[in-house]
């Protein structure tokens, strides 16, 4: 069978799928991107074209598939100990509970695949101690980057932006066939807890957090999603908490309750 060429009316189609069902907005041009992650998709259930797939999707006939889609359409893209400044910040707060004997809870919003929540429990651990009264939290759209956080396995290419005692206290370095990997220390493994979640709909019930991560998302979401999303997590947030975003977003037109501390770095009232 010839592979399929996604119409411009198909792709306008998976537009508003992603949207609906993730609140992501996909700009326009990435037809190349649509037919070459779902194109295997295609070929596993023999269909002729995207529009059939679309149409497999919205009969929910095949229910686990709107996952499958979701899952291939969102981008994730991440490494150990991005954007330092946040973590300068995270180390201040866990040594300040510490001082006052008082537990720390963090959650990593879009946590991917996982780097972003182990990097926040690295020096949580750190600083607190392994037994401390720490929690962490990563919570992602997409079941497929969540297996693979669970598993903390990752290119040692992740890591060059990750402290060296971290690399050695935490992480244990692949051998033969496994060169060239790492693999999260399994007693850290643990201290995370990872949730399939998506930001667009109600939240479950997490709890309340003393720091939210959600960084390097909203860049995929309209201004009334990031409105939604964002006082969703902000319900979440205890006061006096901070909120993290990534370096190239902003909260103006937003949200306005939160004082900015720094870029990128807001506090709760």
């Amino acid at each position: 069978m010839s592979v399929a060429t996604i119409t411009e009316r198909e792709f306008l189609q998976f537009q508003r799928f992603i949207f609906d069902a993730a609140g992501i907005t996909m700009a326009d041009g990435k037809q190349a991107l649509v037919s070459g992650r779902l194109a295997k998709r295609l070929a596993h259930y023999q269909l002729a074209s995207y529009g059939d797939y679309l149409r497999l999707l919205e009969s929910r006939a095949q229910p686990a598939e709107l996952q499958v889609a979701v899952d291939l359409l969102t981008t994730n893209e991440t490494y150990f100990f991005r954007e330092p400044k946040h973590f300068a910040l995270l180390r201040d707060l866990a040594q300040e509970a510490h001082d006052k004997n008082r537990a720390l809870r963090v959650w990593s919003a879009a946590s991917s695949s996982g780097e972003e929540p182990y990097s926040i429990a690295m020096v949580l651990a750190d600083v607190m101690g392994d037994d401390a009264p720490w929690e962490v939290l990563g919570t992602d759209i997409s079941t497929r980057v969540l297996q693979r956080a669970r598993s903390g396995h990752y290119p040692m290419e992740r890591a060059t932006q990750m402290p060296p005692a971290y690399l050695k206290r935490f992480c244990l370095k692949g051998q033969g066939s496994e060169a060239g990997t790492m693999l999260i220390e399994r007693s850290l493994r643990q201290r995370v807890q990872f949730q399939h979640l998506n930001l667009n709909a109600p939240l479950p019930k997490v709890g309340t957090f003393d720091v939210i991560f959600l960084r390097n998302v909203m860049i995929y979401f309209s201004l009334e999603t990031k409105r939604q999303v964002v006082a969703r997590l902000l319900a979440q947030l205890r006061p006096g908490g901070y909120f993290l975003i990534g370096h190239s977003e902003t909260l103006n037109d937003i949200n306005d309750t939160l004082t900015a501390v720094a870029p990128s770095i807001y506090r709760k009232p």
